[in-house]
C-alpha cells in the first residue's frame, strides 16, 4: 500500500472482508479445541496454525496426527486438501503477476476461499484497477479473516484442555469438513468430483495410513476437470 489509491482500495477489501471473521472465527476456535484435545501443546496448535494457514489442511493434518500417520503421508494428504490453491493462483496471475516478488509471495501464502472469492469478482469488474489496488484490495479483504483465524485458534487452544471428555467434540471434525465443502459444490463439476471422491475414498477405506484420502482426492479432481472440459467444449458451461 504505497500509495493513497492502493490504501483506499485495502480498506475497501477489509470492510468486504469484515463479514466472513463470522466463518473463520468459529472455525478457528473449533480447531484450536479439537488440537488440545488431540494432545497438541500450545504453541504446537500456533505454529501449525501460523505455518499452514489454511483450515482444511489443518482439520485434515490433524486427524491423521491423532491416528499416528507417517509426516509424509501428514504432509501430502494436507497438500492434495489445499490444490485448489494452485488453481486460485492461477486465475489471480492475470491481475496480481506484475507486482513486486515479495508481495505475490506474501498473498500466496495468505490466500484462502474468502479472500479469493473477493478479489476475483473485483478485479474482473473493475478491470482498470492498478496493480497496487489490487494488491491493496486482496491484502484487505484477507486482513480480518487471518487476525479472526489466529486469534479464535488461540482461544481454542487455551480453552480445549480444560473442557469435558463428556462433551466428545470430536463429532465436530466430520460436521466442520460438511459445513466447509457444501457452499463451495456449485457446478457440475463440482458435484461430480464431490461423488467420485466419496466413492473412491469408502472403496479405498482400507488403505494404511489413510492412503485412500489421497487417492479419492486426486481421482475426483481429474474427474471435476474432465467434467468442466467435456461441459465447455459442449457449450454448456455458464
Amino acid at each position: 500500500m504505497s500509495s493513497p489509491a492502493a490504501t483506499a482500495y485495502f480498506w475497501k477489501g477489509f470492510r468486504d472482508g469484515t463479514p466472513f471473521i463470522f466463518v473463520s472465527g468459529p472455525f478457528g476456535l473449533l480447531f484450536g479445541v479439537l488440537a488440545a484435545e488431540a494432545g497438541l501443546k500450545l504453541v504446537e496448535t500456533m505454529t501449525l496454525t501460523a505455518t499452514v494457514f489454511a483450515g482444511a489442511a489443518q482439520f485434515t493434518a490433524l486427524q491423521l496426527m491423532k491416528v499416528d500417520t507417517p509426516t509424509l503421508i501428514v504432509i501430502a494428504s494436507a497438500l492434495a486438501v489445499n490444490l485448489r490453491m494452485a488453481m486460485y493462483s492461477a486465475s489471480l496471475t492475470p491481475f496480481m503477476g506484475a507486482a513486486p516478488l515479495w508481495q505475490r509471495a506474501l498473498a500466496a501464502y495468505l490466500m484462502v476461499d474468502q479472500s479469493y472469492a473477493l478479489s476475483i469478482v473485483k478485479f474482473e469488474t473493475e478491470p482498470k484497477l492498478t496493480v497496487p489496488q489490487r494488491m491493496g484490495y486482496f491484502f484487505g479483504s484477507v486482513a480480518p479473516v487471518a487476525v479472526a483465524w489466529n486469534l479464535m485458534t488461540l482461544l481454542g487452544a487455551q480453552v480445549g484442555g480444560r473442557i469435558p471428555d463428556s462433551f466428545a467434540l470430536d463429532f465436530a471434525m466430520p460436521i466442520a469438513f460438511l459445513a466447509m465443502v457444501t457452499p463451495m459444490l456449485r457446478t457440475p463439476a463440482h458435484l461430480v468430483a464431490a461423488g467420485v471422491s466419496i466413492a473412491i475414498a469408502l472403496l479405498a477405506a482400507g488403505l494404511p495410513y489413510n492412503l485412500g484420502l489421497i487417492v479419492a482426492g486426486v481421482t475426483a479432481m481429474v474427474a471435476g476437470a474432465r467434467t468442466e472440459l467435456m461441459l465447455r467444449r459442449r457449450g454448456l458451461w455458464a
